[in-house]
């Protein structure tokens, strides 16, 4: 009885890297994960990631597999009290039986500098290892002395083709799964479990688990479920259009904003959110096309985007949609430019292509004191605020990724000429 209050997606839970799915940029043979734990080097670490990714479980799985002691402990309810305990034991057992210990810290974000710094001396000395789960970014989120003392690795949502295995096993699965019971579910109800759940195994999981449980034997003595069932099942508004609508709502949305059409934007982002979709995603989108097609021709675009994504993610609907449709005024209306996007692309192209260069001489951190054709470093404050000298490397010197457009306000910017090849006021 005991084992029947357990949700689905718990009793689900993988024990081995054989059951875990998704990640396979992290699990896979040859990753730098899978070749720690293999010869014994993984040490401290913080995954982070959407929810349902597989973040606590990969952490169990690990120190199952370097058959190490681990304690589990959320950063909500747990201080540096149970900390302090557990590192004492960690030390016991290392000394008195050669026993690693894994200290797993649930949503590890939350905890303050002073809660983190309670950490820091045993995952040094090598007391502990420590892994951190977060659904948050840890080089922004965390204590900047944690994140230097693990490797961290970013989990991504788990594709439709995963969750829908993970869901097939659970249905088959008569000892921690629905395999004693009589279901059968209908492939578009399984198509539509993966594709709503976002990414998130426990969601879909749970998911299927109230489906089954609130529907009746039928005649024929099964559980039947079906893709009305699986939509009436899952903690998410149903979408009122398929997949591939999505995306093709989604496209015309961006490329409305691309092309200047207000109505055609507003129209599209709103029937997308009255669909289900998530404003945020809008508001996201919204981000990166103030920047990718307007650019410096109206860099205000870019404060008026980001200020409606935190309106929407801190308000929410419906009065946090009033700055986004502000927001999405402002990018359709405004000049456009892509030249930010195209000097991104160029320096990237570069830095891959040029990894042999070397700094100037007058521009490292400690340059030597013999001349070497470059000359010493002119502090520009020194003569105003701007002097020529040149900054690239030497096979780079000639190199432009920025060119001003003549739209907006970027026709009026004078690209300071810091190349040495190029004469002063030319």
């Amino acid at each position: 009885m005991e084992n029947a209050r357990i949700p689905l997606a718990e009793k689900m839970r993988p024990k081995s890297f054989e059951d875990f799915v998704g990640q396979e940029h992290i699990v896979d043979k040859n990753s730098l994960l899978y070749r720690a734990i293999k010869y014994g080097t993984l040490g401290s670490c913080i995954f982070y990631g959407p929810p349902g990714t597989g973040k606590t479980t990969l952490a169990n799985i690990i120190a199952n597999t370097l058959k190490a002691n681990y304690v589990k402990i959320n950063a909500v309810t747990n201080g540096v009290s149970d900390a302090k305990a557990i590192i004492e034991r960690a030390r016991q057992d290392k000394a008195m039986f050669g026993t690693d210990t894994f200290l797993i810290l649930d949503e590890c974000h939350r905890w303050n500098k002073a809660q983190s710094d309670c950490v820091l001396e045993a995952i040094e000395d090598g007391s502990i290892f420590f892994i951190g789960t977060t659904t948050e970014n840890p080089y922004t989120s965390m204590t900047r002395a944690i994140v230097s003392r693990c490797r961290v690795f970013e989990f991504k949502p788990i594709t439709s083709k995963d969750i829908k295995k993970a869901l097939k096993r659970a249905l088959v699965d008569s000892e921690n799964g629905l395999g004693n019971l009589p279901v059968e579910c209908d492939e578009d109800a399984l198509d539509y479990f993966a594709y709503a759940c976002g990414g998130d195994l426990r969601s879909a999981l749970n998911a299927l688990e109230l489906a089954v449980m609130t529907s009746p034997i039928a005649k024929d003595k099964k559980i039947h479920i079906d893709r009305l069932t699986a939509e009436q099942s899952i903690d998410k508004k149903v979408l009122s259009m398929d997949e591939n609508m999505y995306y093709d709502f989604l496209s015309a949305f961006c490329k409305s904003l691309r092309g200047c059409d207000v109505e055609a934007a507003l129209y599209y982002s709103q029937r997308l959110i009255k669909a289900g979709c998530d404003p945020m995603i809008i508001a996201r989108r919204l981000v990166a096309h103030a920047s990718e097609d307007v650019g410096m021709a109206d860099s205000n675009a870019l404060l008026l985007a980001t200020s409606a994504m935190y309106a929407v993610e801190k308000m929410g609907q419906p009065e946090g949609l009033i700055p986004l449709t502000h927001a999405i005024i402002y990018v359709c209306e405004a000049e456009k430019s892509n030249s930010v996007v195209v000097a991104l692309h160029k320096a990237e192209d570069d830095a891959v292509n040029f990894t042999d260069n070397k700094v100037p001489n007058h521009l490292k951190n400690h340059p030597s004191t013999n001349k070497d054709g470059h000359g010493s470093y002119k502090y520009p404050h020194d003569y105003g605020g701007y002097v020529k000298q040149q900054y690239m490397p030497d096979s780079l010197k000639n190199r432009v990724y920025y060119t001003p457009s003549k739209n907006g306000r970027e026709k009026n910017l004078i690209r300071k000429k810091i190349r040495t090849d190029i004469p002063d006021g030319k």
